[in-house]
């Protein structure tokens, strides 16, 4: 089984350190998905052939749920989001005795440890804050923010692989890797079909609604999407990741990711719903705060 086995590219998870300082690979995935995140979701608002146009003046524009410069001051709304709701969500389902055993160490970012539905809830509810202060639409903004996520999870899941961290169960598929801290045996690199399909497919299944389906002008359709295509992702790869240390299987072969991914399967269905002709009353759309 192990003449089967892919060498683990054993990359220093510090890519460099003076003094106390250490830039690690996981901090730059953040920042390098926060940053081209960002550039793509400017990208989507000038594109005219996303956009209905208004007159201002003598002036044709593009009607769009935001102003580039809403994107750039949300883009610390949403920096925040990821990181104290990635963080806090890592702590509360994964690692709740961190609380009273080393609080201290709730704030060591920098060391990994950090929960994606942590951070969805996060950025979710930053947005939310960040749209009720410029008077613009949740869900029309959240549809942008949903469209560049995978670009963040993307780099994150490389980070994880680079870190070792989040292997998957022991395997003999000619793919198979030994992990530095998983033991002898060769795993599935469960991090890196997370990152091919929470990341690359659901990326690209995105833009074929935005730019094929025009999924932008119906909001909610493409946060929706989002939520369907990262929960049954996460879901199935669950099948093949080694379970987390401190929480293992919750009941028989649920683990907490399958659970924490159900409900963003139901809200993006209720979120779809809500953009059909014939979705009840109660969930359509109400009249738009713009």
């Amino acid at each position: 089984m192990l003449a089967l086995v892919i060498p683990y590219p054993d990359i220093d998870p510090v890519i460099f350190q003076i003094g106390p300082f250490a830039l690690r690979w996981y901090s730059l995935a953040y920042i390098g998905g926060l940053i081209l995140g960002w550039r793509y979701l400017l990208h989507l608002l000038k594109d005219p052939k996303l956009w209905p146009t208004t007159t201002r003046g003598k002036e044709k524009v593009l009607k769009t749920p935001a102003t580039a410069l809403d994107i750039d001051d949300l883009l610390l709304w949403a920096t925040l989001g990821v990181v104290i709701g990635g963080r806090m969500g890592y702590i509360l389902f994964y690692k709740p005795q961190m609380l009273w055993t080393d609080p201290l160490a709730i704030f060591a970012v920098w060391e990994g440890g950090m929960s994606f539905h942590g951070g969805f809830l996060g950025v979710l509810i930053a947005t939310a804050l960040f749209c009720i202060r410029r008077n613009l639409n949740p869900l029309e903004v959240g549809d942008l923010v949903a469209a560049v996520a995978p670009i963040g999870l993307f780099f994150g899941r490389i980070a994880n692989f680079i870190n070792g961290e989040l292997w998957g169960h022991v395997t003999n598929v000619p793919w198979a890797m030994v992990f530095p801290n998983a033991g002898p045996l060769p795993r599935h690199p469960s991090q890196i079909y997370e990152a091919a399909l929470e990341g690359v497919a659901l990326f690209f299944v995105l833009r074929i609604a935005i730019y094929a389906y025009n999924s932008l002008q119906r909001p909610g359709l493409t946060l929706g999407l989002f939520a369907i295509g990262y929960g049954l992702s996460r879901i199935f790869v669950e099948f093949f990741r080694f379970p987390d240390i401190d929480t293992g299987y919750v009941i028989g072969f649920i683990t907490m990711g399958m659970v924490l991914s159900l409900p963003m399967v139901l809200v993006g269905l209720a979120l779809i719903w809500r953009t059909m002709d014939n979705a009840p009353a109660w969930l359509k759309p109400g009249p738009s705060r713009k």
